[in-house]
């Protein structure tokens, strides 16, 4: 149960932000293949239109002994952003909306985790999108760390988080309140120890 609750706090740090170098522990790498920030709008109420992003990067540095530690540095590249509609996707990439010429990249930086129960916990920590950092939480579960035989049998670690924000509290102001202001966001993760 120790080693367990060690494992699923670490995983859940999904950004602090500072360079795991600094730290002990194992390095794993976020796989993109299998990671993704998925994100639901309300459309005019008819509908729920779902996207994500394409490009994810990141490091989770993982010390079991000392979870407290543990960090992962994690990047989304804006301008990857896929609804299916290209033109769609071309108007969420201009100044009206994720404005991907002046902010390319939005982070996730932890601060704390709230252990919820075995396997879930909150992670709190401050999104930044559009050059705007707000605090966040992320209702987060650990589903496990083990071999990957599809993967040459390399140590990998995988959790689910979901978490909601105004996208007015980042300053996306257009098409305020015919196009929603909650988002959904729900991420999956799969990290691969180096």
């Amino acid at each position: 149960m120790k080693r367990s609750f060690h494992v699923t706090v670490a995983a859940l740090f999904f950004s602090a932000g500072l360079s795991p170098l600094v730290f002990a522990g194992d390095l794993y790498d976020l796989d993109p293949e299998h990671t993704q920030a998925i994100f639901h709008i309300d459309h005019l109420g008819y509908s729920t239109v779902t996207g994500s992003f394409r490009q994810l990067k990141g490091v989770l540095t993982l010390d079991e002994e000392h979870p407290e530690q543990s960090l992962v540095e994690a990047t989304i590249e804006a301008s990857s952003i896929d609804t299916g509609v290209p033109t769609r996707d071309e108007d969420l990439r201009s100044s009206q909306f994720f404005d991907v010429a002046r902010h390319q990249t939005i982070t996730f930086r932890t601060v704390k985790v709230k252990r919820r129960g075995p396997r879930s916990a909150d992670l709190s920590g401050e999104l930044t999108l559009l050059g705007i950092s707000r605090p966040v939480t992320l209702r987060t579960t650990f589903n496990q760390i083990a071999p990957d035989p599809l993967r040459g049998s390399r140590m990998v670690a995988g959790f689910t988080a979901t978490t909601s924000i105004r996208r007015t509290d980042y300053g996306m102001k257009a098409f305020i309140p015919l196009i929603g202001d909650v988002v959904r966001i729900d991420i999956n993760v799969e990290a691969i120890r180096r």
